[in-house]
């Protein structure tokens, strides 16, 4: 376990180095930060953060810049975050459950995250690769053209118009969305080219 000068130390680079985007030295950390120790003893702290995996030195000249790991150890137990309200907590599930599909739930819950930190805020979608078929359905925009639409199990609408090569009944669609509903239904997105 780190004593608390070093844990001191470690948010001091953390701090600076989000801020400046520079490495840090140890005269700037004594300049900027109430260490009330020398110098040379913040070397020796930041050498031994160091030896341990929490910062490292980029380059022989340089300050130095924290690790991953000194980011986990300043998220879990430095950075001060508060936790959420419940009237907060409750505005956001609201704000959240009035989301008509995935993609309304992304475009909400990006603009919700640079609201809240004041960012740049970034959403990823979940892979197709390991969602499965929920549900797929077929729709006639003309008699020989479809579009197809298939939710999968994590919420994701994907929609493909499909240009038919002859004219398809109602009838015969409605037997061909029977048989492919039952073809993919649980089945992992990725196996779906093989089954069409």
């Amino acid at each position: 376990m780190l004593e608390d000068r070093r844990l001191a130390v470690l948010r001091a680079i953390v701090e600076d180095y989000v801020a400046t985007h520079e490495p840090v030295g140890s005269k700037a950390l004594v300049e900027r930060h109430n260490l009330g120790v020398s110098p040379a003893t913040i070397r020796n702290d930041m050498a031994a953060l160091e030896d341990e995996g929490y910062i490292a030195q980029p380059h022989t000249s340089a300050g130095r810049v924290p690790t991953d790991l000194g980011y986990r150890l300043f998220v879990d137990r430095l950075s001060g975050v508060k936790p959420l309200s419940s009237p907060e907590r409750r505005a956001i599930q609201e704000f959240l459950d009035s989301s008509v599909d995935l993609d309304d739930v992304m475009v909400r819950t990006v603009r919700l995250l640079a609201q809240i930190t004041r960012q740049v805020a970034l959403v990823q979608y979940p892979t197709l690769s390991r969602s499965s078929v929920r549900h797929i359905e077929l729709i006639a925009l003309s008699t020989t053209r479809l579009i197809m639409v298939l939710i999968t199990d994590s919420g994701r609408v994907e929609q493909r118009t499909i240009e038919c090569a002859a004219p398809i009944s109602e009838s015969a669609l409605g037997d061909i969305r029977a048989r492919l509903l039952v073809a993919v239904s649980a089945q992992p997105f990725s196996s779906i080219p093989e089954i069409l």
